[in-house]
């Protein structure tokens, strides 16, 4: 089976560089060690007993030394390069590197320097620390100490025995594989801090997002429905005004209401946005007892408020009649608040959609379920309805937010023309936990 190759750093160009100069001076040191002190380097070659430059002896007696010292012989240019130059590659193709190193130290053979078996563990901890194989440089470095033992079994190390070349082969493989496991363990910790920071700037980044729909939301129930009430009652009182200036009167005082709830609907929800203690202070009006707390954090909308809202909308021109079953129970606050923002809703688009009809609110209860239901007769062809009025199609922002809202519940909102004229929207939330 293939192995697998295991993810890795990106090399960058001063790492680059730093092998280039590596190499560069290796071989350099090489050559001249090559050159000046041929063979002379941490093994030395024995001579073979009975071989040339031995002197034979008389049984018993001692073997004299050699007759003469053998001189040295330089090992070939092209070998020596070959030994040190392709450090310049050992993060690059470490293994490849490591290969030529080592063949060409091994075919140096007895005319190897210290030098040689340096460059040769250079590459052998480049093989090991910087390839994305890891099973494949250690049977490389394997291989290559096994041949290394091979090749110099004859050969009497300056330093201890510890320090034969393939001795020193595993033990920079076992360190270069130590540097590899700690450097993948730095590694896997820098990538979870950094999914847990993207994760974290993403949850975030959700979490504003969708504040901005439930607060576009929540500005759309609020503002939508008054400012609707707020413009059918000012076009009521500017067509009366010369004829009938107390029913002009009347609409106007309509709209202050509506824009006296508007604002306090506003300052409510900019107070749940800015939190208690964002402000400076209470106003002097506030303070004294009378209008609205000064945090802006008052209870939100709910039941009790459906009879004024259902006053506003008769204020506008639209009959309206309610009747409301609740459970014994009370019902928990963002429930209410759902109820409230279903009917003026309904009501708004009445108001914006059907000029001159007659809508019906009816809130009841079966078992666990709220039931909300909302319908109105249809546009009336003599009070700016008509075919010419814009259709309400359910598919509007308001409808959207709806669902949502009691999806948050486990509730469901359906909307349609109702069957004897008119339209017809119905709710059902859940009004206790399950």
């Amino acid at each position: 089976m293939r192995p697998e190759a295991e993810e890795w750093a990106p090399l960058s160009g001063r790492a680059s560089a730093v092998d280039v100069a590596l190499a560069v001076v290796l071989t350099v040191i090489a050559l001249i060690v090559a050159a000046r002190y041929p063979g002379d380097g941490p093994v030395q070659v024995s001579p073979t007993p009975g071989g040339a430059g031995t002197i034979p002896s008389p049984p018993g007696l001692p073997r004299p030394g050699p007759l003469y010292e053998p001189e040295r012989s330089v090992a070939p240019w092209i070998l020596v390069v070959l030994s040190a130059l392709p450090l310049a590659a050992r993060r690059r193709w470490p293994l490849l590197a490591f290969g030529v190193v080592a063949a060409a130290s091994l075919a140096i053979g007895d005319r190897v320097s210290w030098i040689n078996v340096l460059t040769c563990s250079v590459g052998a901890y480049g093989a090991v620390a910087h390839s994305r194989y890891r099973r494949r440089a250690m049977a490389a470095l394997i291989v290559a100490a096994v041949l290394a033992g091979v090749a110099f079994r004859d050969s009497d190390p300056i330093l201890p025995g510890w320090s034969s070349p393939a001795v020193v082969l595993l033990v920079v493989g076992v360190l270069a594989n130590l540097v590899r496991l700690g450097r993948r363990r730095l590694l896997a910790s820098r990538k979870r801090f950094t999914d847990l920071q993207r994760a974290q700037e993403a949850a975030t980044r959700r979490a504003v997002e969708e504040e901005r729909a439930r607060i576009a939301a929540e500005l759309h129930d609020v503002v939508t429905h008054n400012v609707s009430v707020m413009v059918i009652q000012a076009g009521a009182a500017r067509k009366v005004m010369d004829a009938a200036p107390e029913r002009s009167k009347a609409a106007l005082l309509a709209v202050e209401a509506g824009g006296r709830a508007a604002m306090a609907e506003l300052r409510h929800v900019m107070g749940l946005l800015a939190g208690p203690g964002a402000g400076t202070g209470a106003r002097p009006d506030t303070a004294a007892g009378g209008g609205t707390p000064a945090d802006g954090l008052e209870p939100q909308p709910g039941v009790g408020q459906l009879d004024a809202l259902v006053e506003r909308v008769r204020a506008a021109g639209t009959p309206v009649a309610l009747t409301v079953t609740l459970p014994p129970l009370p019902l928990p606050p963002g429930v209410e608040l759902t109820v409230y923002r279903v009917v003026q809703e309904a009501l708004t688009n009445t108001i914006k959609h059907a000029a001159g009809a007659a809508a019906t609110v009816t809130l009841g209860f079966a078992g666990a379920w709220l039931e909300i239901e909302v319908t109105d007769t249809g546009a009336v062809a003599d009070s700016g309805g008509g075919p010419d009025a814009p259709p309400v199609d359910g598919n509007g922002r308001g409808l959207i937010g709806l669902r949502e809202r009691l999806a948050l519940y486990g509730g469901e909102l359906t909307a349609g023309p109702a069957p004897d004229g008119g339209y017809r929207v119905s709710a059902r939330v859940p009004w206790e936990a399950p």
